[in-house]
């Protein structure tokens, strides 16, 4: 079969004094994409390179694949730019790996992914969505109190979410919102912060999904809060241990997995995701999903997950495909 992989590259975006350090988080290595490439080939399988925007389109016309892995995240801060790529192979009828651009976009947006999974019974936290130009005082319309969390309503991988993201006295909030907003001009979400464990937990297939499996990320120095932030991400070897599964009783396992399952079902999610929660009180409580989770076969949280439960990074892409292929009636050939 003759795959495509769709796909941003960190290097080959601009780079300067006025590009936030995270304005590319998202994007890729060449690394990264070698290793899915050389996972397909060694499926049997014709490898093209697609890239994302404008090459994408030319390329996917050009190339004709039969099948697309999709790995493109978009650019921009557009709240629909993940939805573009699966939007133009749905029109050109071409099959594809991961979510419909419907959940592409809804998931990025994490106010309106917290209130469709609100609307399915899991608990999330109590948050409020600070318009572009809105000013941070007034009545937010909830009794939210400090600490809070404060991030950009539209990204992915962190972006924006840094150790300053945790807001522990409110007349600090007005300078981070400012800062925010300078690097990630769009919505600023404001959220409770949740005291608890963080537990991300890996699914994959359609229908009712399998867990692959949970991952409970815990601060080597013990911290009164803890922020899964940007920082620490770049620096996880150092900061964060990571458990599968995590130090927490059977009924609080439980109650993640069937909340996990829910927001993959009611976001409408496809062949993979990672759904990310904070346990209080053995209430997992949603923070947000992502339905194109990294696959770098080293950093990604997915893939250290994945090897955690006993996976093969060669098991984990395979089975991404092998479920999107089921999904659309087809097998490798």
């Amino acid at each position: 079969m003759k795959i495509g992989i769709t796909f941003d590259l960190k290097s080959s975006m601009p780079h300067g004094p006025e590009v936030p350090d995270d304005a590319y988080e998202e994007f890729d290595s060449p690394h990264t994409i070698d290793a899915i490439s050389g996972v397909l080939r060694g499926l049997g399988h014709t490898v093209t390179l697609l890239g994302d925007g404008r090459e994408f389109l030319e390329k996917v016309l050009a190339e004709k694949p039969d099948f697309v892995f999709n790995f493109a995240e978009g650019h921009g801060v557009s709240r629909s730019r993940e939805a573009r790529v699966p939007a133009a192979l749905e029109m050109l009828g071409i099959p594809f790996t991961g979510s419909d651009p419907f959940t592409m976009a809804v998931t990025l947006d994490k106010d309106c992914a917290k209130k469709l999974v609100q609307t399915a019974g899991v608990a999330v936290p109590r948050c409020y969505c600070l318009e572009a130009d809105a000013p941070i005082s007034g009545n937010t319309g909830l009794e939210l109190s400090c600490p809070l969390v404060v991030k950009p309503a539209w990204e992915g991988s962190s972006k924006g979410i840094r150790n300053k993201c945790l807001v522990k006295k409110a007349r600090d909030l007005p300078e981070v919102v400012a800062s925010l907003r300078r690097d990630h001009p769009q919505p600023i979400l404001m959220e409770e912060y949740i005291a608890g464990e963080e537990v991300t937990v890996g699914l994959y297939g359609n229908g009712v999904p399998e867990i692959l499996g949970m991952m409970q990320i815990e601060p080597i120095e013990p911290a009164e809060h803890f922020l899964y932030s940007l920082e620490i991400k770049r620096e996880y070897r150092k900061r964060v241990t990571y458990r599968s599964p995590p130090a927490l009783p059977q009924e609080s396992l439980d109650a993640i997995a069937e909340s996990a399952r829910t927001a993959f079902r009611v976001l409408g999610c496809r062949d993979v995701a990672r759904v990310d929660f904070r346990v209080r009180g053995g209430i997992p409580f949603f923070l947000e999903v992502n339905p194109l989770p990294g696959l770098n076969p080293d950093d990604s949280d997915l893939v250290i997950l994945a090897k955690l439960v006993g996976w093969s990074y060669e098991r984990l892409v395979g089975t991404i495909l092998n479920e999107a292929l089921k999904r659309h009636g087809l097998t490798a050939r």
